[in-house]
């Protein structure tokens, strides 16, 4: 099976699905922040290992957290992987932390303050012309 096949992508997004639900109902580990999403999977096509991506919206002590929550909880995941997911191989965990959506949600908050400064701009702007 290839890496970008129609078949590998379809268990990426299958195990993605599963693996939010069990996070966010099975687990009660009180290191994993409960605003804990999972972002991508990458199953490798022989379906030995997949490396899942981990968003955590919190402090930077709250994400190492939570990464090792999961990956304490990895043999629990993949047991519960391997009962609702009918694969040949059920795939070894790696959990990787990752910050797009933080990045994504501060990009944002630059853009509102540099848009809301150019309204400022304007309208002292206006203001000086009216004079």
């Amino acid at each position: 099976m290839r890496k970008n096949s129609i078949k590998n992508t379809r268990i990426n997004q299958e195990v993605q699905k599963e693996l939010s639900m069990l996070i966010s109902r099975e687990l009660k580990d009180p290191r994993i922040n409960p605003m804990t999403s999972v972002v991508a999977v990458e199953v490798a096509p022989d379906l030995k290992t997949a490396k899942v991506y981990i968003s955590v919206l919190g402090d930077e002590d709250s994400q190492k957290a939570t990464i090792k929550g999961l990956k304490s909880a990895a043999p629990f995941l993949r047991g519960e992987l391997a009962r609702r997911i009918n694969l040949r191989n059920t795939p070894e965990l790696h959990f990787i932390g990752d910050q797009s959506i933080e990045y994504g949600v501060n990009m944002s908050k630059l853009i509102s303050d540099v848009a809301e400064e150019v309204r400022e701009a304007e309208a002292k702007r206006g203001e000086q012309d009216e004079k």
